[in-house]
C-alpha cells in the first residue's frame, strides 16, 4: 500500500492564524455587543487584548480558541526542531525550541483559563502567562531565525526573519523606555504595543509556515 506524505505547512498556518483572528474576531464581536468601544487598537490603544475576551459571547469565542490554540503552539513547536534538524541544522539552540515553546503555550493557556475570573491570585496568573508566552515565544523565533541564517540553502529567509525579530525587540525596547521615560504617556499607551506585538508574532509563524510549505515539509502516517 501506498503512503502518501502529509503536508504539514497547514498546521504551521493554523498555528498563526488562529490566535490572530481570534483576538480580532473578539474584538469585533466585543465591539457589537457595546463592551468595547470601537476603535483601531493598534494605534488608539482604546482596548487591550485581555478586554476584549472578558465579556459576552467573545469570552466564550476566546476561550474555545485560545485554548487549541495554544495546543497548535506546541505542536508547532515540536516540528520546528525537527524541521531543522531534517534541513540539516545542527545548532544546540534547535533543542531549545520545543522547550521553550512548551512553556510558553502552557502559559498561554494558563492565561486563557484565568482570564475572566476575578481575584489577586487570577490576575497573578495572567501577567505571568502573558509576559512568559510574549518572551518564551521570541525566543523560540530568535533561535529558529538565527538557525535558518546559518544554513547555507535558508540563509536568506533566516536573515530576513532576524530582521522581523529585530523589529519585535526594538518596539519591546522603546515600550520599556517610555515606561521609565515618560511613564503618563506610556499607560495611555501600553494596550497599542500589545496588539503590535501580538501581530508581529503571528507573522513571524505566518512566515514560517510559508517557509514549510516552500521546503516540502512532510509526514507519513500508516498503520499495520
Amino acid at each position: 500500500m501506498e503512503h502518501r506524505p502529509l503536508s504539514l505547512w497547514w498546521l504551521a498556518l493554523a498555528a498563526a492564524l488562529v490566535p490572530l483572528v481570534t483576538i480580532h474576531l473578539t474584538f469585533a464581536v466585543s465591539v457589537a455587543e457595546g463592551h468595547v468601544s470601537l476603535c483601531m487598537p493598534y494605534w488608539d490603544s482604546c482596548t487591550s487584548i485581555s478586554r476584549t475576551g472578558r465579556h459576552g459571547v467573545a469570552y466564550f469565542i476566546f476561550k474555545g480558541a485560545m485554548l487549541p490554540a495554544a495546543v497548535l503552539g506546541i505542536l508547532f513547536w515540536w516540528l520546528n526542531g525537527l524541521w531543522l534538524r531534517q534541513l540539516g541544522v545542527n545548532s544546540r539552540g534547535v533543542a531549545w525550541v520545543p522547550w521553550l515553546g512548551l512553556i510558553a503555550c502552557v502559559a498561554l493557556a494558563l492565561y486563557t483559563l484565568a482570564l475572566g475570573h476575578a481575584g489577586d491570585g487570577f490576575n497573578l496568573i495572567r501577567r505571568i502567562g502573558v509576559v512568559l508566552y510574549f518572551a518564551l515565544t521570541y525566543l523560540c523565533q530568535l533561535l529558529v531565525s538565527a538557525c535558518l541564517a546559518s544554513h547555507p540553502h535558508w540563509r536568506l529567509a533566516g536573515r530576513r526573519l532576524l530582521r522581523l525579530c529585530q523589529l519585535t525587540l526594538a518596539i519591546g525596547i522603546l515600550s520599556v523606555i517610555l515606561t521609565a521615560v515618560v511613564p503618563e504617556y506610556y499607560s495611555q499607551k501600553d494596550d497599542a504595543f500589545e496588539w503590535v506585538l501580538a501581530l508581529l508574532i503571528n507573522l513571524h509563524a505566518l512566515w514560517l509556515a510559508l517557509l514549510w510549505r516552500r521546503s516540502g515539509f512532510r509526514a507519513r502516517l500508516w498503520a499495520g
